[in-house]
């Protein structure tokens, strides 16, 4: 297990490219099972969690091969319908395999994903959505059995749930679909960018998908599908942790490789705070400097264009060295402050009560020994450790390699002070 020593106090400076979505990729990754030819998949991020759903697919029989961000999958007849727990149990995204498996081979067994640390995202909507198109569910040993004997059958879902849209959910229904008979209506979609690539992806290999980036998609079912090439779209989230970097620690940076579309949410919120974001004309390319007097801001997550769950343990290392009171509400994951007790160990003031974090900024925080609890929580930890004054060590770095590609050799490259070194202290518990 490897832990990030981070030393304080240095300014980062210069530019910095952003690695192709984690979450664009894994569902797209999962959609490769949807045909028998090659797909070829460009900018996928070496991050722990694609490179376990990688490792799934090759157990499931398809060939693997990967070099310098490209993918390459083929997934001959004959692959398996069943994946193990030892396969699936460390990464929760890996119910994605449910749509293109049902829909590909007409039944699967998938391993009862797990509990999360930030807080019980159930499978209810995914099972729903493949009830609907006529598949038999049923548990049995911790595993979800599933068949669909006469195959999928086209018919409107609602994907609504008690905290908005799902994501993953839509993803799933949208590759059970592709080869459904019938059309398929997905009312309360998700309209995340990354629904809207893995449609595009779809797409490129014969799907018949409409709507995708609106709350209806509607999916034509067709024959067969065929193989293409396709280029993952930016990390929105990656981007989003290096702008808070450049307003907290930073004497300017350029962020390349974005979507302006994307991130404005998050640009918008650096704006009101008083930092300066800037765009280049076609909105690849970010500036963002910090603020001669920052101010403090209010967050409530929502599903997409609102501002995402994923980042608002970022800003709240920025706004716990920000003048003023701040205060942070999740909508989507009330749970998710697991953070600000290890911000506090660094001397941040947030107070925490019933999914809502009040931070009340201080003149600046000092390293001490923090853990992270999850991917976000972990970005977080890094950034107040480049604002504190002296040494920070953060342990159980594997959570930010899930979806940071290289985040320490990146900030080495923008003039940060860090290093991973083998954590050997004993001391940690796993969960």
């Amino acid at each position: 297990m490897d832990k990030l020593i981070v030393e304080g106090g240095y300014k980062l400076s210069g530019s910095v490219n952003i690695s192709g979505s984690k979450n664009a990729s894994l569902p797209i990754l999962a959609a490769a099972l949807l045909t028998d030819e090659p797909v070829r998949i460009s900018r996928v991020p070496d991050v722990s969690d694609t490179n376990y759903m990688l490792q799934i697919l090759s157990q499931l029989g398809a060939s693997v091969e990967r070099s310098s961000g490209t993918v390459r999958i083929e997934s001959p007849e004959g692959i398996s319908s069943s994946a193990s727990y030892e396969q699936v149990r460390k990464m929760r995204a890996s119910i994605c395999l449910l749509g293109p498996m049902m829909a590909r081979m007409h039944r699967c067994t998938l391993p009862l994903p797990g509990g999360c640390v930030i807080g019980d995202r159930p499978v209810d909507l995914h099972l729903r959505a493949i009830k609907a198109l006529g598949a038999k569910v049923r548990v049995k040993s911790g595993n979800m059995v599933i068949e669909a004997p006469d195959g999928l059958i086209g018919t409107t879902v609602d994907m609504r749930g008690d905290n908005g849209p799902t994501v993953l959910g839509t993803d799933n229904l949208m590759m059970a679909a592709v080869l459904a008979k019938g059309t398929t209506v997905i009312e309360s979609a998700a309209r995340e960018p990354e629904v809207v690539d893995l449609a595009n992806f779809l797409n490129k290999m014969g799907a018949r998908i409409e709507g995708a980036g609106s709350r209806t998609i509607t999916i034509h079912g067709v024959e067969k599908l065929h193989g293409c090439d396709h280029t993952v779209i930016p990390d929105r989230i990656e981007a989003g942790t290096f702008m808070v970097a450049a307003a907290m620690v930073s004497d300017g940076l350029t962020i390349n490789r974005v979507c302006r579309d994307h991130i404005r949410t998050m640009a918008d919120l650096l704006v009101e705070c008083g930092h300066t974001v800037q765009f280049n004309e076609d909105g690849t390319s970010v500036y963002v400097e910090p603020g001669k007097t920052p101010r403090s801001g209010k967050i409530l997550t929502n599903p997409y264009p609102g501002y995402p769950t994923d980042m608002q343990a970022q800003m709240t290392a920025l706004f716990a060295v920000t003048p003023g009171i701040s205060v942070v509400k999740d909508t989507i994951f009330p749970q998710r402050f697991m953070h600000c007790s290890e911000l506090k160990r660094m001397g941040a003031n947030i107070k925490v009560d019933a999914g809502t974090a009040i931070i009340t900024g201080v003149e600046g925080l000092s390293g001490a020994p923090v853990m992270a609890s999850d991917l976000r929580a972990s970005a977080a930890l890094v950034l107040a450790a480049l604002a504190a004054e002296g040494t920070t060590e953060i342990h159980r770095l594997y959570h930010i390699d899930r979806g940071y590609e290289m985040l320490d050799e990146k900030l080495l490259c923008l003039g940060a002070k860090v290093q991973r070194v083998r954590d050997l202290e004993g001391g940690i518990i796993e969960p």
